[in-house]
């Protein structure tokens, strides 16, 4: 991995070619590789170090990875527009590979409307008679574990107890529930380049992609859940019924594969830490933090991409307009700048401004479902269980844009 500080010629293969400004460093680096994620750290700690903007050559963008920058980044969207991809693609030169979603791959004005559709459906006020419903069924879950003792924490627990209550909520139907976590993948590793993982993601994409578009009609819906609250909001004319469709794709695209992966971080870190269980033990009512400081720490979701809508100077380095921006939410999570002990999973840590969920107005809509669900795991965890033991390999589940495990074996040993 080099860096230099050379002028360049070069665009982000899907156009002409662009001048990079001479002044920001260039790295030779691969954020999609496999090599690259299965220990992103020193990349992170390279990309962060190398200046607060670098050019990465290998895909022709830019990046930013210092929390500061990110930040920034996210919380401007009339500089760095989300219209034109939030993947590696640039709408405005290629096709989307799917219909471009109505929330997360939209600007204001228009993105205002859609986006108060979803708060409301997804409140607090909405959350509050579901957490009792949530916290048995994560009471339930870790008994039945409990009596197991040895089991699979990631296909027994982190991706049991969200696939047990949010498509409950949501209001789907039983049949085909198991479609949820591969199209999530997919979607997940479409915004990355024409990489293997990508491809062979949307290979074999087409049953999901059918169970998917079925599922976000209103007849499939039960009208109690989120969907049908979607659905709704046409007939009071918030939204169209062409839009309803599109804002339960986005629901179904994001509500599970991230909570999986922020349980499964949680769990994993409990582990590998056990001091900080015995403190989940001692006070429950860290389980909150618990969970958001995995969520820092482990960042399920890692990378997202703006486009820059002018010329703009991140940092005193200026890019011109039209340029993708690649932002590193996880090496702004342990930036050593914003947070100290950066390294280190804290549960008292006060996490207020990672950006594990994003920023600004397109922070993550489902976040409210997915702190429930992280919280209530942990109180149950805080609660009836004294150590978790690692007793198998840990394998990594690869994706352009997610960090997540496969398979993390454990034995857990009732309180």
């Amino acid at each position: 991995m080099t860096a230099t500080n050379l002028p360049a010629s070069s665009g982000n293969g899907a156009g002409p070619a662009v001048s990079v400004s001479s002044d920001i460093p260039h790295l030779d680096v691969d954020p999609f590789s496999i090599e690259f994620f299965a220990d992103p750290y020193p990349t992170h700690e390279l990309l962060r170090e190398t200046g607060p903007v670098v050019y990465l050559d290998k895909w022709n963008v830019y990046a930013v990875a210092r929390h500061a920058e990110v930040h920034a980044v996210l919380n401007d969207p009339g500089t760095f527009c989300s219209s034109r991809g939030v993947g590696l693609s640039d709408f405005a030169k290629e096709k989307p590979w799917r219909p471009q979603s109505i929330i997360l791959e939209a600007d204001p004005p228009a993105h205002t409307r859609t986006r108060a559709v979803l708060n409301q459906v997804l409140s607090a006020s909405v959350m509050r008679p579901l957490r009792e419903r949530f916290a048995a069924a994560a009471d339930a879950k870790v008994d039945e574990l409990l009596a197991r003792k040895s089991f699979d924490a990631i296909a027994d627990l982190a991706e049991a107890f969200p696939m047990s209550v949010f498509p409950d909520a949501m209001g789907l139907k039983q049949e085909g529930r198991e479609n949820l976590l591969p199209y999530a993948g997919l979607v997940f590793n479409a915004f990355g380049p024409p990489n293997q993982l990508r491809q062979d993601a949307i290979d074999r994409s087409a049953p999901h992609q059918s169970y998917v578009a079925a599922q976000c009609q209103r007849e499939n819906l039960a009208p109690e859940g989120f969907g049908g609250c979607i659905h709704a909001r046409a007939d009071s004319g918030d939204i169209t019924e062409a839009e309803a469709p599109l804002l339960v794709r986005s629901l179904l695209s994001a509500g599970i594969d991230t909570t999986v992966n922020g349980i499964g971080a949680a769990v994993y870190c409990l582990a590998r830490f056990p001091a900080q269980l015995a403190r989940l033990r001692q006070d429950p009512t860290l389980s909150r933090n618990a969970f958001e400081e995995a969520i820092r720490f482990e960042s399920p979701v890692q990378t997202f991409f703006r486009t820059t809508t002018r010329d703009v100077e991140i940092s005193g380095h200026r890019i011109g307009e039209g340029e993708k921006v690649l932002m590193f939410l996880g090496a702004a999570n342990r930036d050593p700048r914003r947070w100290e002990n950066a390294d280190h999973y804290d549960i008292n840590r006060k996490t207020s401004g990672h950006v594990g969920y994003g920023s600004g107005i397109h922070m993550c809509v489902g976040q409210l479902v997915a702190r429930l669900e992280g919280e209530v795991m942990m109180a149950a965890l805080a609660r009836k269980v004294r150590t978790i033991e690692i007793t198998g390999p840990v394998k990594r589940r690869y994706n352009n844009t997610l960090r997540g495990l496969e398979s993390l074996p454990v034995t857990m040993v009732p309180a």
